[in-house]
């Protein structure tokens, strides 16, 4: 699997006009807006084949950026984040030494590839 890093220089998705700066360290800001919140939160913390499915339930979550950039930041080792399954945040951190913040990456237009 392979992952590569772009900077697209597309709009802020720590930035919400009504919500204020999702990157100012409350992560409840963002959390209280995510898709699986009032799900089974077992779901998301499936093996296997059974990963990809879960990710599919971040597809059209509206924060599903700052949870990836969350969950790479804290280096999450279990369940599905972000729409990243283990298997796939594991490699683009080891890929990745260099990025200190994945929150300030994806704030300034970041974007990986071939996710």
């Amino acid at each position: 699997m392979t992952a590569s890093l772009m900077n697209t220089g597309k709009k802020n998705p720590f930035r919400d006009t009504q919500q204020g700066e999702y990157g100012n360290g409350d992560r409840n800001d963002w959390v209280m807006q995510a898709s699986c919140r009032n799900g089974d939160p077992d779901a998301l913390f499936v093996r296997g084949a059974e990963q990809r499915r879960a990710a599919a339930i971040c597809r059209q979550c509206p924060v599903m950026i700052q949870c990836r950039a969350d969950a790479l930041d804290n280096k999450v080792e279990f369940g599905v984040w972000g729409g990243l399954t283990e298997r796939q945040r594991r490699a683009i951190l080891r890929k990745n030494p260099h990025v200190d913040s994945w929150e300030q990456f994806f704030a300034q237009g970041g974007e990986l590839l071939g996710m």
